[in-house]
């Protein structure tokens, strides 16, 4: 088979992870996924108390960390953080850093020279417009805040950590309107990108979908 670059995008809470890891494994490929290097930012800077407009110490923390990935599990400086950068106040937080062009920049960069071997699937807001713009194949997936919210709350009572349905749902609704209006590399669907909108799909018919049109690509 030969090497394509898949670029999945769609807003927070969508399922873009999940689909994402399904994917990758069925398909032999690699899962980068661009949302939890923003988070694992988002994360060190509160973690080191860097002021958003200390550009300097900002430059300083972005050359300085590293991020790593062991299929679902993300490191951050060798310590693993995939539980803490799933919180609702990184969450949030991330959506905000994310607006800081140096912070996107390096992120991008990262990101473009990680995939240039091909084989990847790569998932976030901007892959197809931004990162990966040449991609082979492009999928923009989509869900109404109400769903995304129903699906959230479920996997915190099923963690068992507590939460609130109306405060998540509030939560996306803010991440969707931030992360549709900041100035740079604003979530939206490129133009070549397929929607697939998951709302009332099961995460095996939303997988079923988009390999139906991996294989087709293919």
């Amino acid at each position: 088979m030969r090497k394509i670059n898949i670029a999945i995008d769609g807003p927070s809470g969508v399922g873009k992870s999940s689909i994402s890891n399904r994917l990758a494994e069925h398909n032999h490929m690699t899962h980068l996924d661009t949302g939890a290097m923003y988070r694992c930012v988002a994360l060190a800077i509160r973690q080191n108390d860097v002021a958003l407009d200390d550009e300097m110490a900002l430059q300083r923390l972005l050359d300085t960390i590293r991020i790593s990935f062991d299929g679902p599990v993300v490191y951050l400086n060798g310590n693993d953080v995939t539980e803490a950068i799933k919180v609702n106040e990184i969450s949030n937080f991330t959506s905000k850093i994310a607006t800081i062009p140096m912070v996107r920049e390096r992120m991008v960069a990262l990101q473009q020279k990680a995939t240039e071997p091909k084989n990847f699937i790569v998932d976030g807001r901007d892959i197809g417009t931004t990162v990966l713009p040449d991609a082979e194949v492009k999928i923009f997936l989509s869900a109404s805040p109400k769903a995304r919210a129903e699906r959230r709350y479920n996997e915190y009572v099923e963690k068992g950590i507590e939460s609130d349905y109306e405060t998540i749902y509030q939560d996306i609704v803010a991440r969707d309107y931030q992360d549709t209006h900041r100035k740079v590399s604003p979530l939206r669907k490129a133009d070549d990108a397929i929607e697939v909108d998951t709302s009332d799909l099961t995460i095996d018919e939303v997988e079923e979908v988009v390999q139906d049109i991996i294989d087709k690509a293919l």
